[in-house]
């Protein structure tokens, strides 16, 4: 609970979801707001910043909180403005604006020269007068003229020189631990958030992977600006990383001349599949199929079925069924069979062979089939995917909901707040 006297550290307060009295999740904490003052009093942080659905970020006063710990933050009852919060003037995030920056830490007796550090977490405490002021920031300390990692310590703010005002001296390791405990949706979401600058220096920093999972949530036109800062090399390694479906989708919104020189960059196995992508037209199942589903062979047991679903870089939708075509077991692969969804697996003896079990019942669709087929189709059999085949009965993909999903939705609707609610009662 909030009491008296606790001290809270505001960057671990990241990610923790926030409930309402009744237990119910509202969403889930982004960021602390930090308001200066014009005397040398210490900032006071006057409330959090939380996301909800549709990616709204909304203000919640830090008067409302009623208890925040290391597992979520709860809310008193009484009514929730839900206008999407703004930062003014006199305001900083603790994450986006405080967290890495480059500070210098004085002496306890302000004589002889600060220890150069880095703010790892800013600390606040509850005053007599009820108000929640940063009184401690967490550094981690430069040793040696290389700027190495030293030890985390603590100081007291008045201690702390840099920590307000303007700079160019804020890096991002701190950062980087805090969004890679987030899903790649939620990291997407938290670099949207921050300034151009600092957001592509945030995303270079990711690993190849974990970059080319944030970019598929991402969109394109901070795809686009987020890829042409990487360079042309890194740019290309990340691409690899994407599945084909959505790296082609990136690449067409690049000009021409650079969709060859990053194509031509890419290692030859992961650039193919990506350039038969690109050659559909747009608006059919050939442009949004995904070239990689799970396909096995007639002779596969459901046994060895069931252990490749259960590979975890698998998403939801391409596990969720296998099929089956006659060898290579690669797109294009040899004649299509049919499809087995994951439920049938789970109720088949282990031993039992993918090819007797197959459902050839589903019509697969054509390269050249309309989105609007293709949603017509897979709402009137209630389905996650669907085969795509070519002319000569060669599996050539698969298209799946979130593939229909994405491509049916309006091109900004990531940056689109579809909500008109100003507030709610909780």
């Amino acid at each position: 609970m909030v009491t008296m006297g606790t001290r809270v550290y505001l960057a671990r307060l990241a990610g923790l979801p926030v409930f309402d009295p009744n237990g119910d999740r509202v969403g889930r904490v982004r960021d602390a707001v930090v308001r200066l003052r014009t005397t040398n009093r210490p900032p006071q942080v006057v409330g959090l910043v939380a996301e909800m659905a549709l990616r709204r970020r909304i203000f919640l006063p830090i008067g409302r909180v009623t208890s925040m710990d290391s597992e979520a933050v709860v809310l008193a009852s009484g009514v929730l403005n839900l206008r999407r919060f703004e930062k003014r003037p006199n305001e900083l995030l603790v994450v986006e604006d405080l967290l890495d920056r480059r500070v210098t830490v004085m002496p306890d007796d302000g004589d002889g020269p600060g220890t150069p550090s880095t703010v790892v977490d800013i600390g606040m405490d509850l005053n007599r007068s009820n108000e929640w002021l940063v009184t401690r920031v967490a550094v981690r300390g430069l040793t040696g003229r290389l700027s190495r990692r030293g030890h985390v310590f603590q100081a007291e703010f008045d201690r702390v020189r840099g920590l307000i005002g303007p700079t160019d001296t804020q890096g991002t390791s701190n950062l980087l631990a805090l969004l890679e405990q987030m899903k790649p949706a939620d990291m997407a979401n938290a670099l949207q958030d921050l300034p151009d600058a600092r957001r592509n220096e945030v995303a270079a920093a990711l690993s190849d992977r974990t970059l080319a999972d944030v970019l598929e949530e991402l969109p394109e036109h901070d795809q686009v600006e987020i890829l042409v800062h990487l360079g042309r090399e890194r740019a290309a390694d990340v691409l690899e990383r994407m599945d084909p479906d959505d790296a082609a989708d990136l690449l067409a919104e690049l000009p021409q001349a650079e969709q060859t020189v990053l194509l031509d960059l890419m290692e030859p196995d992961e650039a193919d599949p990506v350039r038969q992508l690109m050659n559909y037209r747009p608006g059919t199942a050939g442009s949004v199929m995904t070239s990689e589903p799970v396909i096995l062979t007639p002779d596969t047991t459901v046994a060895e079925a069931l252990a490749r679903i259960r590979e975890p870089e698998l998403s939801p939708v391409i596990a969720a069924q296998v099929f089956v075509a006659r060898a290579p077991s690669a797109t294009p692969s040899g004649k299509y069979l049919g499809m087995v969804h994951f439920q049938r697996l789970l109720r088949e003896p282990p031993s039992s062979i993918v090819g007797g079990i197959v459902d050839a019942d589903l019509e697969p669709l054509r390269p050249e089939t309309t989105l609007a087929e293709i949603i017509k189709r897979m709402a009137t059999y209630d389905l996650v995917a669907m085969p795509v085949i070519d002319s000569t009965r060669r599996l050539v993909g698969a298209v799946t909901v979130d593939d229909v999903l994405d491509h049916s939705l309006p091109r900004d609707w990531r940056d689109r707040d579809l909500s008109e609610i100003d507030e709610v009662t909780l």
